[in-house]
């Protein structure tokens, strides 16, 4: 079974799913540093407090991967003094704008057609394979800063489930992070305080039942869509090393100037 070190976890009053991914083994017996590598939600409502906090990391990068959607609908990152942030738009597993509009407005029949009877899954599981396919360039992008000097690095999305937790497990699987950490990292995004908070315009009432067991896959951190990200990897590259060195471009050298950055 595997071992991760405790960490003390600060309560975040306007940020989701705050975490420090130190601690983590590698299969060759090292752990990711403590303080150099961090996920959450997005940091639009980060409070004064939270902002307080988020400045005492000493972070050198903030790396963005929500769209212009997400931006409108949530603004944008709170501004922490010194630090560099970069916008990668990533593939959004609901597409954004209009489609959260009709969640938020609550049209049962529409939401029926698109995400039920297994739809919604397969919805998130498409989406993470295609992450993986057609976004190499910006995961290469997010290596290469990592390796050069983007440490203490945030990677943030709307929620800091998918496309935040994906380009984190790519930065795992890049360092040689046990795939069994890895999704265990990705799966603490289920726990009750960490997940993203849906909010109904226009002042309406709460969702009903049906609703939200329909958007249920889509806020859930689920085995099978990080498994598929890694199958992915499997089928197209025939596994991680090539993916790694011919999809994104990181050469062995740039993978130990990872690890000496990001290990212990």
């Amino acid at each position: 079974m595997t071992q991760q070190v405790p960490s003390t976890e600060p309560e975040l009053a306007g940020v989701r799913n705050f975490r420090d991914v130190g601690g983590l083994p590698t299969v060759d017996g090292r752990r990711v540093r403590q303080g150099v590598l961090f996920r959450s939600g997005h940091l639009a409502h980060a409070t004064a407090e939270d902002a307080a906090f988020l400045a005492t990391l000493g972070l050198h990068t903030i790396f963005d991967f929500r769209n212009a959607a997400d931006q409108k609908l949530e603004g944008p990152d709170v501004e922490l003094p010194g630090v560099r942030n970069v916008n990668l738009p990533l593939s959004d597993p609901a597409d954004g704008a209009e489609f959260w509009k009709m969640v938020r407005d609550g049209d049962l029949d529409q939401l029926r057609s698109i995400l039920a009877d297994g739809k919604a899954a397969n919805r998130m599981i498409t989406s993470y394979r295609i992450m993986v396919k057609e976004r190499t360039a910006e995961h290469s992008q997010v290596l290469h800063a990592l390796a050069e000097d983007s440490v203490p690095a945030l990677m943030h999305c709307a929620a800091g489930k998918d496309r935040a937790g994906l380009s984190i497990a790519v930065t795992l699987l890049a360092l040689g992070v046990e795939r069994d950490a890895i999704l265990t990292d990705y799966l603490e995004s289920n726990a009750k305080h960490r997940r993203y908070k849906v909010r109904r315009g226009g002042g309406a009432s709460a969702y009903s039942p049906e609703v939200m067991e329909l958007l249920s896959p889509l806020f859930d951190a689920r085995a099978e869509y990080l498994t598929a990200a890694m199958e992915t990897i499997e089928e197209t590259w025939g596994g991680v090393d090539a993916y790694l060195e011919q999809g994104l471009g990181v050469t062995p050298e740039t993978r130990e100037l990872l690890r000496d950055r990001l290990l212990d």
